[in-house]
C-alpha cells in the first residue's frame, strides 16, 4: 500500500448520549466519536485516509438518534468527492416511518449504502421485519446501493442468521457483511467455506476485517491465495469510534503485505464497490 491511497469502508460519525450498557453506569465507550464534519476530516487527514464510507453512529436503544444522524452523513459528503455515505435504516415496523424518510434520500449525491443492524431488535426471520427488509433491499436494488449489515456472534446478528440475507437477496444486491462474520465462530464459518461458496454461486457478497480476531485476516488471505477467488471481496475498515484505526490497519497490513492483494483490500475494492458507474 502506498501513502495516500488508504480507503476506509466503515466508520461512524455522531456523538451518542451516555447509556448504562449491560446494567452498568451510564458511559460513553465510543471515546473517539466525532460530532462534526470538521473533526472527522481532521481525523482522516491525521490517518492519511484518502477515501471513506461514513455511517451514522448507533448503539443506544433510541434509534431516532441514528436516524437524525443521516443528515450529518449527508453533510459530510457534500463537496467531498473522496467521501461517500450510508444511511441508517431499520426493518422494524415500529421504525417504518423513519425508514421511509431515510429511503427517500437514497438518490442523494454521495449515498452509496444503506446501513442496518439487528443489535437494537428485530431479526432476519422476524415477521415484524419482513416488509421493512423488502423495502430496504428494493431501494438498494433500484439505486444500486450496498446493504451494509452488522454481524456478531450469537443472537440475531449471528452469521447463521444474517447470512440468510445473502441467500435471499445477494443475487442482485451487494451485501457488505461487517466484521467478517463477527468473532471466532463467524470467522471460521465464513473462511472455511461459506464466503467462498457464496462467491462461486454468484452472490454479491463482501466483508471487512474490522474487529477480526488476529488469526482470521491471515487465514483469509491464505484461503484467497489457495482458492484463487475472493481477492476482490474484502475491504479494510476501521469501524471508528468503536474500532481502532491504527490497530485495524496494522493487523491487515501484517496479513496481506504490500502487493496486489493489499492494493485490492486497501484501495481498489472500495472504489469498485462504493463508486457508482
Amino acid at each position: 500500500m502506498t501513502a495516500g491511497t488508504l480507503a476506509d469502508s466503515h466508520r461512524h460519525i455522531g456523538r451518542l448520549p451516555a447509556f448504562p450498557f449491560y446494567g452498568g453506569p451510564a458511559v460513553h465507550p465510543d471515546l473517539a466519536a466525532r460530532e462534526t464534519v470538521a473533526e472527522l476530516l481532521q481525523d482522516l487527514a491525521a490517518e492519511r485516509t484518502e477515501r471513506a464510507l461514513i455511517l451514522p453512529n448507533y448503539g443506544v436503544p433510541d434509534v431516532e438518534i441514528s436516524f437524525r444522524l443521516n443528515d450529518l452523513v449527508l453533510e459530510a459528503v457534500q463537496n467531498q468527492d473522496r467521501l461517500v455515505c450510508g444511511l441508517w435504516v431499520s426493518p422494524k415496523s415500529a421504525d417504518a416511518a423513519l425508514t421511509d424518510k431515510a429511503l427517500g434520500l437514497a438518490g442523494e449525491p454521495g449515498v452509496r449504502a444503506l446501513k442496518t443492524s439487528f443489535l437494537l431488535g428485530g431479526g432476519v426471520d422476524d415477521p415484524d421485519c419482513q416488509d421493512g427488509l423488502g423495502k430496504i433491499f428494493a431501494t438498494a436494488r433500484e439505486h444500486g446501493l450496498v446493504v451494509h449489515v452488522h454481524t456478531s456472534p450469537g443472537a440475531a446478528s449471528d452469521i447463521d442468521k444474517v447470512g440468510r440475507l445473502v441467500d435471499r437477496y445477494g443475487d442482485d444486491v451487494a451485501i457488505h457483511l461487517v466484521h467478517m462474520g463477527g468473532g471466532m465462530s463467524g470467522h471460521i464459518k465464513l473462511i472455511s467455506g461459506r464466503f467462498f461458496d457464496w462467491i462461486e454461486a454468484g452472490k454479491k457478497v463482501y466483508t471487512d476485517t474490522s474487529w477480526a480476531i488476529g488469526f482470521a485476516p491471515r487465514w483469509l488471505a491464505d484461503e484467497i491465495e489457495r482458492r484463487g477467488i475472493g481477492h476482490d471481496r474484502v475491504l479494510f475498515a476501521s469501524d471508528e469510534p468503536w474500532g481502532d484505526h491504527a490497530g485495524e490497519l496494522a493487523r491487515l497490513q501484517a496479513a496481506v503485505g504490500d502487493g496486489e492483494l493489499a492494493r485490492a483490500m486497501f484501495t481498489d475494492n472500495f472504489a469498485a464497490l462504493y463508486d457508482r458507474p
